[in-house]
């Protein structure tokens, strides 16, 4: 096989989870363990000082503002919105560091550091959106509630999504929990949370990005992807669902008289029936003509739902807890709606970073516009339109007059992480267990190597920890499955070297010299490439099932050479054993690092070897004997030691 090529500096980002919250299980295993172990096998890979890894606390945005209000009148919650959302903010940075998860930074959007820089970079991009052009003031309506007499936030606002195949448990003002995009007026049913009655529509003024504008560029970008290894078909199946003409869909037998309404309006369409799904479907060459037609039909009483597509990106919002947007004109007193925000929040980070180790924040152009650097954005298939569409948008806007030139982030998104059968979501009516508490039942690397090897680039799967399991079964833990790979064979390997070097070298703990076998060199070398390919196109399942093979190799190997010297001992033939034996351990741990980097530094210490002569790639085909001085020498291994372990409580 072939070595893919990396950029020589990276920005991997992790999501950045809501400030209104602790983190539940599905933000760790869906999106911060595979972001996490990408990152620590860049640094590897490319060098530490190479690779910045950043995330944060989303502390805007009406999902706080709503949870703040609910706890506060339940008398649930002391201090202000800010206190609020820095206790969520402390405990999500506690259990991202419990699940060892490495960041560069895990800043918050509206205090600290990371709040300073993104205030600052915010009123940048603003100010280089206005100028480029890509922004519109448009009136469109906002629901406000008569009986409390106050405009309703996005989340205080629920009703049906209106896009035709939505099969989302919530829908919003003006999104769904599927991520689906669509204007206020189309939501069906709304009912305000805060009176439990339906809401009136009235006109405010915002600012918004024409994607519709983009859709040239968004184009050519799906077949950039599509011959792109690194980019999951998923995504551009996704994202070509909204690069399509405005539809709208209606029953079969409304197609008469929606003839009827729509061509005594001059409006240009194309209305077709599908006989199988038994529903007529109208194309529009502009999203401004179908909306035309919408007010019509629900004027004539016709009844529709709306298809996907590429709608105005809302950029600003009248909620007062978000991002202040410079005035400019008549339009005061707006913050930032926190979906564009957080698109960028990621930059302000890496300046954030970037001044925090004593640099100069200018120096994120070096990382987010160099030929020389790539970016990396782990997410939930919930938010592809956002980071692909609505992104892509966003950065070729603001690149208007060159002087910035981001690239386009290589996105990868996981599919959903189930609970059992069911989608989790603290939103949703299956509750997910909290990413702490399952650390009473399991150690973070057990779930670390769980969650990675899922296989989410596929599929949804479920996650089904026996101790949850309301109808549990004989049969072993699920969570069990990939760390046993580490516990049963890798273990077993590096213990049977370490006892087996001990005993028949009589008591010298000195690494005997020598050349590592043709058949151990070249077998290493092919689980080398091997695995530096699947890190490339992101196969993470594919990864855990070569290392569990890899691992039993080593095993098998290192068990029958020492079984032949248990029965006829010879010299040569033990110190060849060592040598390759170390080597076979060796690329095992390194390979092993990124997903179990607690117990790997366990081995590295008995090894005797630096992180740079074990985990770097510099040195990843290199025999130990190449890295070390001739008398070398392996720490002395106590009787009933492990390397890779499970909590000792799930042994009763």
């Amino acid at each position: 096989m072939e070595r893919p090529n990396f950029p020589k500096r990276v920005v991997i980002t992790g999501g950045m989870p809501y400030g209104s919250k602790e983190l539940h299980f599905g933000h760790i295993g869906g999106v911060f363990v595979h972001a996490d172990v990408f990152a620590r096998f860049m640094k590897d890979r490319i060098g530490e000082e190479n690779v910045i890894f950043v995330s944060g606390t989303d502390c805007y945005g009406s999902p706080i503002v709503e949870k703040y209000r609910t706890l506060k009148s339940a008398g649930e919650c002391d201090g202000s919105i800010i206190d609020f959302v820095k206790k969520n903010h402390d405990s999500q940075r506690d259990t991202l560091e419990n699940y060892l998860i490495g960041l560069s930074l895990f800043g918050a959007s509206a205090f600290g550091i990371g709040g300073e820089k993104h205030a600052e970079f915010s009123r940048e991009v603003f100010g280089k959106l206005l100028k480029s052009g890509a922004l519109s003031m448009l009136s469109t309506k906002q629901f406000y509630d008569e009986e409390r007499g106050t405009f309703l936030n996005g989340r205080q606002v629920v009703g049906r999504c209106p896009i035709n195949g939505c099969k989302s448990e919530q829908a919003y003002a003006d999104e769904c929990s599927l991520g689906h995009q669509y204007f206020p007026e189309e939501l069906i049913a709304p009912v305000s949370t805060l009176s439990g009655k339906p809401p009136v529509l009235k006109d405010v003024k915002n600012w918004y990005l024409d994607i519709e504008k983009f859709a040239p560029y968004l184009k050519d970008l799906m077949v950039e992807w599509e011959s792109n290894p690194q980019v999951r078909a998923f995504l551009t199946n996704v994202c070509k669902e909204s690069l399509v003409k405005p539809t709208l869909y209606t029953k079969t037998e409304n197609k008469a008289a929606v003839d009827k309404i729509l061509a005594s309006s001059g409006l240009k369409y194309i209305c077709e029936v599908d006989e199988q799904k038994n529903n007529c479907k109208v194309e529009f060459d502009k999203l401004s003509d179908r909306e035309a037609a919408c007010d019509l039909l629900a004027q004539n009483g016709i009844r529709f739902r709306t298809g996907k597509t590429l709608v105005p990106f809302r950029i600003s919002g009248n909620i007062e807890w978000g991002v202040k947007i410079p005035d400019e004109g008549d339009m005061k007193d707006l913050t930032f709606w926190v979906w564009p925000e957080s698109l960028w929040a990621p930059i302000s980070f890496t300046q954030a970073y970037l001044e925090s180790v004593g640099k100069s924040k200018e120096q994120w152009r070096d990382w987010w516009c160099s030929d020389e650097a790539g970016v990396y954005q782990f997410i939930g298939e919930d938010n592809i339109y956002f980071y692909a569409l609505a992104e892509g948008a966003l950065f070729e806007a603001l690149n208007f007059d060159k002087e910035w030139n981001i690239k386009m982030p290589t996105i990868v998104p996981n599919k959903h992480i189930l609970f059992f059968n069911s989608k989790a979501s603290s939103s949703g009516k299956i509750k997910p267990p909290m990413a702490q508490e399952l650390l009473s039942h399991y150690s973070a690397e057990q779930l670390r190597a769980h969650f990675f090897g899922l296989g989410l680039g596929n599929a949804s799967v479920p996650f089904q920890p026996k101790p949850y399991n309301p109808n549990p079964t004989n049969q072993g833990d699920p969570v069990y499955k990939e760390w046993s790979m580490f516990t049963n064979f890798l273990n077993r390997a590096v213990r049977t070297l370490f006892y087996s070097f001990q005993k028949y070298n009589n008591g010298v703990q000195t690494v005997p010299q020598g050349n590592v076998s043709a058949e151990i060199l070249q077998e290493c070398e092919k689980q080398i490439v091997e695995y530096e390919n699947h890190m490339y196109r992101f196969e993470f399942s594919d990864v855990m099932v070569q290392l569990e093979e890899f691992f039993k190799y080593i095993n098998k190997t290192l068990s029958e050479r020492m079984s032949a010297l248990q029965k006829n001992f010879d010299e040569a033939e033990f110190r060849q054993t060592i040598i390759d034996g170390m080597h076979l351990v060796k690329t095992a741990t390194a390979l092993s690092h990124p997903i179990a980097p607690s117990s790997t530094e366990k081995v590295r210490e008995y090894l005797g070897l630096t992180c740079a002569q074990l985990y770097s790639w510099d040195n990843i085909f290199k025999s130990i004997g190449e890295l070390v001085e001739k008398a070398h020498c392996l720490k002395f291994l106590e009787p009933k030691i492990d390397f890779f372990t499970r909590p000792s409580w799930q042994y009763n």
